[in-house]
């Protein structure tokens, strides 16, 4: 088995919770955070559920000690605290003591800050100026700036999957002896923009969203940042730090079967979970427990749980679930929320419940674990998909 990079800080804000142990308290007393939109002003609010970070702009703020005219967008904001909480759990004191760096995924970006300013576009040059700022690079550099990294600073938006393949890479570069250290995960916000979107698509449900159920008729969005500290072996032993967990297996493929559907046979999801164990050293039947990329949507779902049964078998695949029901649906952060939360199970030997499941799917027997269950666990095995077949799976190990 591939020893895998070293975790020693991972941070969190969701709906669920604004810490990494509320997070886990809310998992452990199956509470979820989904409810009607309370802090964003849309003519949607009362038709769509949502995983809303109950904080406002202004508690962001002043939790972050930001000047009254900083350029910080929502994203950017949720982005910071949870990274901050990660190098705190990393006890890290001086960022910049070994080669840091910074990757964060996210596909909204400053969108939310963009939105209250466009109708002004052309009038105002102050809005030109500040919506141009807006862009995903412009959200990864404001928090890069809060913690004072020096180093590699780099933004990636593959929808869905851009956590994912932001620890990929972390994992990666720090593996091929480019950097000592890196925080990685991803950030995003809730936004008109992202809900129209979603809308217009027809995936968003009026309810609390069902994973894998046959009766599932959409997500439910959510907003929420994570992060984790990689870091060489090599500081490791010097700091004699704690590990938390290790990135063993990564890998991303691209079937190009549609812009925003999963192919039907699975392929992607397929390609990328075969690869991370090939990377991994791992055979399926070495894995513990899946946690499923699980949208809810009838597409997504049932993509997924064939790729599963084409893995493991229908009749050998592991104990698995869906987080997001708990969440939501978290875009470009979920990558790195649900490996949180795999961190999380393996450090309590806990497998966190698909919430909602009633109906097993027509398509296969399959079954997500549907109650909180103490399980013995090595090794996670955590998909994230995205649009334009964009699939990624990480493997964490103790």
């Amino acid at each position: 088995m591939n020893k895998g990079i070293a975790i020693t800080g991972m941070g969190i804000i969701s709906s669920i919770g604004n810490t990494v142990e509320e997070n886990l308290n809310a998992l452990k007393s199956v509470s979820h955070g989904i409810s009607r939109i309370e802090m964003l002003e849309t003519r949607h609010k009362d038709e769509i559920m949502v995983g809303e970070i109950k904080k406002t702009n202004n508690d962001l703020e002043k939790e972050l000690g930001l000047e009254p005219l900083h350029s910080f967008s929502r994203t950017a904001m949720i982005g910071a605290i949870a990274a901050k909480e990660a190098l705190q759990d990393a006890q890290i004191s001086d960022i910049n003591e070994y080669r840091t760096g910074f990757v964060s995924g996210t596909s909204v970006g400053g969108m939310d800050t963009t939105e209250k300013y466009y109708l002004g576009y052309t009038e105002i040059e102050d809005n030109r100026r500040f919506i141009q700022a807006q862009h995903a690079g412009f959200t990864t550099q404001s928090i890069s700036d809060y913690l004072g990294i020096k180093g590699y600073v780099s933004t990636i938006s593959t929808a869905c999957s851009s956590a994912a393949n932001a620890i990929m890479l972390g994992a990666r570069m720090i593996q091929a002896g480019k950097i000592d250290r890196m925080i990685v995960g991803g950030t995003d916000a809730l936004s008109k923009f992202t809900i129209n979107g979603f809308g217009t698509l027809m995936i968003l449900s009026d309810s609390e969203c069902t994973p894998f159920d046959d009766n599932r008729k959409g997500l439910n969005l959510g907003e929420a940042a994570a992060f984790l500290v990689l870091e060489s072996d090599e500081i490791v032993q010097k700091e004699n730090k704690k590990v938390l967990g290790r990135v063993a297996g990564w890998a991303n493929a691209n079937d190009a079967y549609h812009q925003t559907a999963s192919s039907s046979d699975g392929e992607g999801a397929y390609l990328a979970m075969n690869k991370a164990l090939e990377v991994a050293d791992l055979k399926a039947e070495d894995i513990d427990y899946v946690n499923a990329h699980g949208t809810a949507t009838p597409n997504n779902d049932l993509s997924e749980g064939v790729a599963m049964t084409r893995i493991f078998g229908e009749e050998n695949t592991p104990i698995f679930s869906s987080t997001k029901a708990f969440t939501g649906h978290t875009l470009a952060a979920a990558g790195s929320v649900e490996a949180v939360y795999s961190l999380l199970s393996l450090r309590e030997n806990l497998i966190f419940p698909n919430l909602n499941f009633k109906t097993k799917m027509k398509e296969f027997s399959l079954v997500p674990q549907t109650e909180l269950v103490s399980k013995e666990m090595n090794t996670i095995l955590s998909n994230s998909f995205g649009f334009g077949g964009n699939c990624s799976t990480l493997i964490f190990t103790k």
